[in-house]
């Protein structure tokens, strides 16, 4: 048995948590440098407002609804993600986060100690909201993919409180019976286009398919999303994420950058954050890659971009090591005369710290080099992100994104707690 926790309008929700003026009124939040909307309250939703859609495009219907439009403020949505986590742990023996606004939890057992789980799951839902002020909905099946079924119909029904199960057959048969094809969890556009042409429109279409057929149209993932909707559990709880194979950072700048001191600046701070990562997974880097880009779609302006690929003298999680070698290929790749849009950095050809092999006459001291990076992450990690940096960073950065209306991180940030006044 299963429940799947999801944080309703989850970037909007955070913002009112701390801004009751937006309680009542329509809100959407906003990608970097202002560009697309990311997170829309249900209001927004009424209006026809699509999601991802360029603001530009729909500025003035935004303003002519008195709609509140917020800079996106990943640091608080981070934080406040966490706290509705650990308060989820509080529920079941087991918990995956599946991202950063939703969750499975493992209700094993729980038919046992529970008569009626509609009962605890409106429990989580009240300890959330007063723990975190952050609304949530929940769907408890079988399976997973019933779980995300009975999510959805959580959020829909207005009788529902909140809450929706699927435990037996009939139930299960008529949820999916009013459930697209498309809207299954594992059915992506393609699937779905080729189950329609073949008949199939519904998840109780897809769930009665042959297997047989399934599976050689839509390999064994297939196989198991039908299982999964015939009841049978076969996707287990990700209680540990499995290691990334690649580490990307890049972010498009918040004005056009020109010169290679500003690039250098931002590479060493992509490449910074790149291996912070690289080491919480405590693996090492055998290859650094280098990219930048102008606007490719201004026609009145040089286009241009460019890659460079590094194999690495040796594979390490070092970042003075990594910071060189980075701006040494910028270098390589940079032209100046061009504006650039955005630069990144992308580490790869991962191996477990630990079983590298090393030459004879490494000049790196890696010892006194695993201690340093130690010693720096356990800083910036109580202490707040960027407490230590290196000079090659810089400080002005002129190359930020635009985070024009970015609310307060009210969670990390001392200078910007709420001010109550009496």
């Amino acid at each position: 048995m299963y429940a799947l926790v999801d944080c309703n309008n989850f970037y909007v929700s955070c913002e009112r948590v701390f801004n009751p003026k937006l309680a009542d009124r329509p809100v959407v939040v906003l990608s970097n440098n202002d560009g697309c909307i990311v997170a829309r309250s249900n209001e927004v939703k009424a209006l026809g407002i699509n999601m991802g859609g360029p603001y530009f495009k729909v500025r003035d219907v935004l303003k002519r609804h008195n709609v509140a439009v917020l800079s996106s403020n990943y640091t608080l949505y981070g934080d406040m993600s966490s706290r509705v986590m650990t308060t989820l742990g509080q529920f079941a023996p087991q918990v995956e986060v599946y991202s950063i606004d939703e969750a499975f939890l493992d209700l094993s057992g729980f038919e046992r100690l529970y008569k009626n789980l509609t009962d605890w799951g409106k429990a989580v839902r009240s300890t959330v909201m007063q723990w975190t002020g952050i609304p949530v909905s929940v769907g408890i099946a079988p399976t997973k993919t019933l779980a995300k079924v009975a999510n959805r119909i959580a959020k829909r029904c207005k009788d529902c409180g909140g809450v929706a199960e699927l435990l037996d057959e009939r139930a299960q048969t008529t949820a999916l019976a009013q459930t697209d094809v498309a809207d299954i969890w594992g059915i992506g556009r393609r699937y779905a286009r080729m189950l329609r042409a073949n008949g199939i429109r519904t998840g109780a279409e897809l769930r009665d398919a042959g297997l047989t057929w399934i599976r050689r149209r839509m390999t064994v993932v297939g196989m198991r999303t039908v299982l999964e909707l015939r009841g049978r559990a076969c996707i287990t709880l990700e209680l540990a994420p499995p290691p990334r194979k690649g580490i990307v950072r890049s972010r498009s700048f918040g004005s056009r950058v020109e010169t290679l001191a500003d690039l250098e600046e931002a590479v060493t701070f992509h490449i910074s954050r790149a291996v912070e990562k690289l080491r919480s997974q405590r693996s090492v880097a055998g290859v650094l890659r280098v990219f930048l880009t102008t606007g490719m779609f201004n026609k009145n302006e040089p286009r241009y971009a460019n890659i460079t690929t590094i194999i690495l003298p040796a594979a390490t999680d070092d970042t003075p090591t990594l910071i060189h070698h980075a701006i040494c290929g910028l270098r390589k790749i940079f032209r100046p005369g061009y504006r650039y849009k955005s630069a990144g950095v992308m580490l790869d050809e991962f191996t477990r710290r630990g079983e590298v092999q090393l030459n004879l006459f490494d000049p790196v001291d890696r010892e006194k080099s695993r201690a340093l990076m130690n010693v720096l992450d356990r800083i910036n990690r109580n202490m707040g992100s960027d407490m230590l940096r290196y000079a090659s960073q810089g400080t002005k950065h002129r190359w930020q994104m635009t985070q024009a209306n970015r609310s307060p991180r009210y969670t990390t940030q001392w200078d910007e707690l709420v001010k109550v006044r009496c």
